[in-house]
């Protein structure tokens, strides 16, 4: 059974950091796709950045790309994601998230099974 729990949210002012982490069980590690995604209120779900675990192949939204680093520490079976630079367009629910992959890397919410229960990350100006 596979139990994602996230940590790290916080309030933070614009340009500041925050680090989320996300401690996993019940995954195979190298068959797996996680990730990283937002939801603020009122809109969708979104991809943040997403790895396969396999080969570390990564994914990242344009809007966070150069700002966030996606990153694992399967020895702690823990998923990070660094965030620089945040913005006051960042603040949303960030939520961890797994799936069985078969060698490729998914990117959208809709095809992960596994979620964690969010943290919040709210960024003001």
């Amino acid at each position: 059974q596979v139990q994602l729990v996230e940590s790290g949210g916080g309030s933070v002012q614009a340009g500041g950091s925050l680090r989320l982490s996300c401690v996993a069980s019940g995954v195979t590690y190298s068959r797996y796709c996680m990730g990283w995604f937002r939801q603020a209120p009122g809109k969708e779900r979104e991809a943040v950045a997403t790895i396969y675990i396999g080969d570390g192949t990564t994914y990242y939204a344009d809007s966070t790309k150069g700002r966030f680093t996606i990153s694992q520490d399967n020895a702690k079976n823990t998923l990070y994601l660094q965030m620089n630079s945040l913005k006051p367009e960042d603040t949303a629910m960030y939520y961890c998230a797994a799936e069985r992959c078969g060698g490729w890397l998914i990117t959208s919410p809709r095809e992960y099974n596994y979620w964690g229960q969010g943290t919040q990350v709210t960024v003001s100006s």
